[in-house]
């Protein structure tokens, strides 16, 4: 049976529209021994996100507060909201014994949990074009003007930080994006720090023949 040493911690980031959230819920479905990492956030939801599920969403004050209390593994300011990955939340999926954890945040969090975890891996979704990725945009209905505008020009700041990331997929085609990403996690589990004490209850087996 093969067991891993620890948790892979993966961390997921894109630009808003280039299918983030989309792909970690195919992965999530596909690796159901993996959870994700529910971040707090002071944005207001999106029709059908439910608290609890997609963020823990709360006020900003209750957020500034719970920096003061150092509750954050890591925090950022992104399009005027706060978001934050809790502390408790990685220790909660660690306890329930998860072979894999995921987080959703941008380059400002992925920096940060790369310096305090240095064996977390970063996964940056790329939009296959700039039009394509306004496109997207605009087909959430839950977007206003000034809003798609703030996401699209902000995407150029985030993309200048793809080398923060281990991986670079292209969202051109879901299903493609989706292997590409599973791809990813079977080769990190098959990392030799992370397979090496397999190896070695084989070795300490033994020879045939006594020797």
């Amino acid at each position: 049976m093969t067991t891993l040493t620890e948790p892979l911690l993966l961390i997921i980031s894109s630009p808003s529209g280039a299918g983030k959230t989309t792909l970690t819920y195919e992965l999530l479905r596909t690796f159901p021994d993996f959870t994700f990492s529910v971040s707090h956030t002071t944005r207001r939801p999106r029709p059908a996100e439910v608290d609890g599920r997609d963020y823990y969403f709360v006020e900003r004050a209750r957020f500034e507060e719970m920096v003061r209390e150092h509750a954050f593994a890591e925090w950022a300011e992104v399009h005027g909201n706060l978001y934050g990955t809790s502390l408790a939340e990685i220790d909660r999926a660690r306890h329930e014994g998860k072979t894999g954890i995921v987080f959703d945040v941008d380059y400002q969090g992925a920096r940060q949990l790369k310096a305090s975890r240095a064996k977390a891996v970063g996964v940056f979704i790329l939009p296959p074009t700039m039009p394509e990725l306004e496109r997207r945009l605009r087909g959430r209905a839950s977007e206003t003007e000034d809003a798609i505008t703030r996401r699209f020009n902000r995407a150029h700041d985030e993309i200048e930080h793809y080398g923060f990331f281990d991986y670079l997929i292209v969202n051109d085609n879901l299903e493609m994006a989706k292997a590409r990403l599973v791809s990813v996690v079977y080769a990190e589990q098959s990392r030799r720090w992370r397979m090496a004490q397999n190896a070695e209850s084989l070795l300490r087996y033994g020879r045939l023949g006594g020797d």
